[in-house]
Order: structure tokens, then C-alpha cells, then sequence
């Protein structure tokens, strides 16, 4: 009887002691003193594909994926909204969990395309396609989600852009880098999901 209860309390410490997994913070920390500070995605203001202004606020108290594309992309676009298509399936109809697609290409990618392009896809109001100013957009990209955006007349369509799809949580931090052009990848950013919306 006593090994039992012995047992019992072990396993009652064990499972008490474990902490749940939770997810790094990605970026260039800042060391001050004790504390290890992250950057934040800076404050951002963009016109959605039904021409309403898109800012941090839009997605207070959500976490979101964001990513960088550009509607004639002849290269990897395709197939990250592939990936990311199925990570909406999943969580489509949960309003904590949005979608932020910044064109690269504002110049070519209007509004009226940007609206055309998610109707084609029949998206719910969860998922924004933005576009905006083009060194804004840029600077976004490399100074906030750490990532590549910039025009190259040698590359296919014009334009530069990096293939991740990127984990903010509701505080702008960024919990996760996914290659969008991996399926594996596309798992682990739907797990990932699961673990920030418990935290």
C-alpha cells in the first residue's frame, strides 16, 4: 500500500514539475542588465484588398502569420500560399488566428487585383492581403520580420522576396520562422499554432 501512494505522489511531482513547451522569441535581442529584450514588429499602416487600413491594432489580442508575396510571382509564390492555405483550413474558424499577405509589388498589384485574388480563394475576413507604400513594405520586411524584399531586374518577375512564413504572437513579438515551400514545415508551423494559442 505504501509503494502505491509512493507511486501516486511520484507521478503527481512529476507531471507538476513539467512546464509546457513554449516557443522561442526570434529577432535581435537587446541585453540590458538581467533582462533580454526582443524587438517587436514596428507600428505599420497598410490598405487592405477591401481598402480599409490595416494596422498592429487590427490584430490585438491575435496571433498571425505573415508573409511577403507578389500576385505575377513566377517562382515560390504559388506554392507558399499552397502551404499556407493549409494551415487555414485548420484554423479558419478560430478568430484568434489571422493572415497577412504583404505584396512586394504594390505598383502591379492593386486593390481591385488584391480583392480578386482572395475572392478566387474564397478566404473569410480572417485573412488580409495589404499593400502600401513600397519602401514602407520593404522596410517592413527587413526590419521587422527579418526578412529579404527588394527589386533585382535579373530575377524571374523582378523582385527579390524571402519564402518564410512568420509567427507573431498578440504582443508583435515573432515565435516562428517556416520555410513556405516545405510541407514539413507547414506541419510544424500548425503545431506551433496550437502551442502559442495555450500560452
Amino acid at each position: 500500500m505504501k509503494k502505491s501512494i509512493w507511486f501516486l505522489f511520484l507521478l503527481i511531482t512529476i507531471g507538476c514539475s513539467q512546464k509546457p513547451k513554449r516557443l522561442p522569441f526570434l529577432g535581435n535581442p537587446i541585453i540590458k542588465g538581467n533582462d533580454t529584450l526582443y524587438s517587436k514588429i514596428k507600428d505599420f499602416s497598410f490598405i487592405d484588398q477591401d481598402s480599409s487600413v490595416i494596422t498592429n491594432n487590427t490584430f490585438e489580442n491575435k496571433i498571425y502569420v505573415a508573409d511577403f508575396i507578389f500576385l505575377s510571382c513566377p517562382t515560390i509564390c504559388p506554392k507558399m500560399n499552397f502551404e499556407l492555405n493549409k494551415v487555414y483550413e485548420i484554423y479558419k474558424n478560430n478568430p484568434k488566428v489571422n493572415y497577412l499577405s504583404h505584396t512586394i509589388d504594390p505598383e502591379r498589384d492593386s486593390i481591385k487585383k488584391l480583392k480578386l485574388y482572395k475572392s478566387s480563394l474564397k478566404l473569410n475576413e480572417n485573412w488580409y492581403f495589404v499593400t502600401g507604400n513600397k519602401d514602407s513594405i520593404f522596410s517592413i520586411a527587413t526590419k521587422s520580420y527579418f526578412t529579404t524584399a527588394y527589386p533585382d531586374v535579373k530575377e524571374p518577375g523582378g523582385l527579390v522576396h524571402g519564402g518564410g512564413l512568420l509567427l507573431v504572437d498578440e504582443n508583435r513579438y515573432i515565435r516562428g520562422v517556416y520555410d513556405g515551400t516545405n510541407p514539413d514545415e507547414t506541419k510544424r508551423l500548425i503545431n506551433d499554432i496550437k502551442l502559442l494559442l495555450k500560452e
